[in-house]
């Protein structure tokens, strides 16, 4: 009869065998879920949920433990014809958020412009834009 180390090794080993021979991410939807349940009622909740589309991607997680306390968080991010969207947000059970956002243009005539915004937790927010010459190769 195997160990139970020698089940773990050959498990691990498969593992790595198959993300080495993994093939490119393609287009569509995965996502799992988690649940944990230890002593005395503790354990948490945990999901990840993963869209991808030509251009595009989309990721959900959150973890939620039994004694209340969690967050979700989301991220996200488009890009064609010269234009980059991206951003993410962070919610905690107790009511605060945090968030960022990044755009990026490629106006056609040698130069970028870039706008960012952030908010933290405790609502400050901050904000940058502007346009940069590319440098001439």
């Amino acid at each position: 009869m195997f160990s139970r180390n020698a089940i773990l090794a050959a498990g691990a080993w498969s593992s790595l065998a198959a993300l080495l021979v993994a093939l490119p991410a393609e287009a569509g939807q995965h996502g799992r879920t988690r649940i944990v349940q230890g002593p005395y009622g503790a354990g948490y909740v945990q999901s990840r949920q993963v869209s991808r589309q030509p251009g595009a991607i989309s990721v959900q997680k959150s973890t939620q433990t039994h004694g209340g306390y969690g967050a979700a968080h989301s991220r996200n991010a488009a890009w064609a014809d010269g234009l980059y969207q991206g951003g993410a947000s962070h919610t905690f059970n107790n009511g605060a958020s945090a968030s960022r956002s990044t755009t990026i243009q490629d106006n056609g005539d040698g130069s970028i412009s870039y706008a960012r915004a952030r908010t933290g937790l405790q609502g400050q927010t901050s904000t940058a834009t502007g346009t940069v010459q590319r440098p001439p190769q």
